[in-house]
């Protein structure tokens, strides 16, 4: 870190052109957007460049490097990318080009020969929270930079960017990433930015009452949808911009590619998932077309492995050259098995759970040969079905009073730290009927000790069937706010028919 401050130093200092050298979606470009405008307090116009997913690709990108040095530029700041681009770093070394990393994503046995690489990740990393995202490590740069010059408060005005990437790219909600979601989400409902305002205007979203949960559904996509469809430097131009006209025309457009994106998951999803079923369920699960969008090949790959409680790789193939992105399960470390057969890979990099990579596709067949052993020895004994974990077993009078009050205090709520779950066992169905979108979501009136109780399951319309009385639930406490008035709910996550005098399974 010292390096990497003492170098952004020298070039405040002396006038130099910085580029903070960001990624597509909503995690890179809140750290790119965070590092323009805080650099921007130190009196440095920062030249943001964020790639463009289909024509360029993820990471560092030697023309790219080219093209920053023609303008000027002598200091390159990556943010959410760059550990593992070797070639490149080299490459802008050799032109004169400093960089400085900051990332997340595991590293490579090897590292980037750049001016300094900062990333909590690193073998030898004496930090004590290794789970920050690309806008957290970018967020300590600059946190460190601002202490060197003793300007420190105007880190306040930027936790709203640290919150939204660390929400979108589902970093666990624990340790350090709860204090900057935290803080975060109170500048967000005090006084968010033009951009933000706008998608929460048009979106039907309660000012004052932004949550992790809100965020995650309806913010974050719509800033990640501008780098699956068309340029990622839209949302960056909503996070950034001053003008309510230039915040409401972007906020609309990334609306429109939002709706476009969530019809093609659909579209994609049923034929990979026809792909997945016709070739069997196999402890990992490969789809490949070329008319896949790569745009949208994690989702894709994450509701995949979500319904099937697998490994998932969607791959869109091509003559010369293949993509895939790989979403995963807590049993299966993605990365380390991508790791094993990296000299058949042009590029790789990721998490655990995510991540994506290109490759020949002359190699394709062979990388999908080793994935799959992997897969089915490392899965071998694991049970392969999701599962619920229960906080506690309650009846339904239980829950009222201030019981969610107490809850919310262990907000936010996400990835590492889930909503508290519980289960009523022996619930009487007073109602149930379907509702939303091909009646997809079932709405139930529910009876325990004479309290009543409203509760919805969502996606679960086509078990109508199976709601009898009495019921065991597995749900979650929110507040189902509809026009203007709030109500407290049960979301059920699960349910049974009871058993009674028997034990239900959990």
């Amino acid at each position: 870190m010292h390096q990497a401050v003492a170098r952004i130093y020298q070039a405040l200092l002396s006038g130099e052109k910085i580029a903070v050298y960001g990624d597509y979606d909503a995690d890179g470009i809140t750290a790119t957007a965070l590092l323009v405008q805080g650099l921007s307090t130190l009196g440095s116009k920062a030249t943001p460049y964020i790639p463009h997913r289909l024509t360029e690709g993820y990471g560092l990108k030697k023309a790219a490097l080219e093209n920053l040095h023609q303008q000027g530029i002598s200091l390159v700041i990556t943010v959410d990318c760059g550990i593992t681009s070797l070639p490149e770093v080299e490459k802008a070394k050799r032109m004169g080009l400093d960089v400085i990393i900051t990332d997340h994503h595991t590293p490579l046995s090897e590292m980037p020969a750049a001016v300094a690489v900062v990333d909590p990740k690193l073998p030898d990393s004496a930090y004590p929270f290794s789970e920050l995202a690309g806008v957290g490590v970018a967020l300590k740069l600059l946190q460190a930079l601002f202490q060197s010059l003793g300007k420190e408060k105007y880190l306040e005005k930027l936790m709203d960017l640290a919150a939204l990437g660390t929400i979108a790219d589902v970093s666990p909600l624990i340790g350090e990433n709860r204090y900057l979601v935290k803080e975060g989400l109170k500048l967000m409902n005090s006084a968010p930015r033009l951009g933000v305002k706008e998608i929460i205007t048009q979106t039907g979203l309660d000012t004052g009452s932004l949550d992790a949960e809100s965020v995650s559904w309806v913010i974050a996509p719509r800033l990640n949808a501008a780098g699956r469809l068309e340029h990622a430097m839209a949302s960056y131009k909503l996070l950034m911009t001053d003008s309510p006209q230039e915040a409401y025309q972007l906020a609309k457009w990334l609306e429109q590619k939002n709706t476009e994106r969530q019809k093609l998951t659909v579209t994609n999803l049923a034929r990979a998932r026809e792909q997945v079923l016709a070739t069997g369920i196999s402890p990992l699960l490969v789809a490949g077309d070329k008319d896949y969008p790569i745009g949208i090949a994690g989702l894709v790959a994450g509701r995949l492995s979500e319904e099937f409680y697998r490994p998932a790789i969607v791959i869109k193939t091509g003559e010369q050259i293949s993509s895939g992105s790989c979403r995963s399960i807590p049993e299966f470390n993605i990365i380390a098995a991508l790791n094993q057969c990296h000299n058949l890979l042009s590029y790789f990099g990721g998490h655990s759970q995510a991540a994506g990579f290109t490759l020949p596709t002359r190699n394709l067949a062979k990388v999908k040969q080793i994935l799959s052993e992997l897969a089915t020895a490392q899965l071998a004994e694991a049970d392969l079905r999701p599962c619920l974990n229960i906080d506690a077993l309650v009846t339904l009078p239980e829950m009222a009073g201030d019981t969610f009050q107490i809850a919310q205090q262990l907000a936010p709520f996400g990835r590492g730290n889930p909503l508290p779950a519980f289960l009523s066992r022996g619930v009487e169905v007073i109602d149930c009927r379907t509702m939303g979108n091909n009646n997809g979501h079932l709405r139930l009136k529910l009876r325990q000790g004479g309290t009543m109780w409203d509760g919805v399951a969502f996606g679960s319309g086509k078990y109508q069937a199976e709601v009898v009385s009495p019921l065991d639930i597995v749900y979650n406490l929110e507040i189902d706010r509809w026009r203007g008035k709030e109500q407290l709910r049960l979301n059920i996550q699960d349910f049974a028919p009871s058993k009674q005098g028997g034990k239900t399974n959990e």
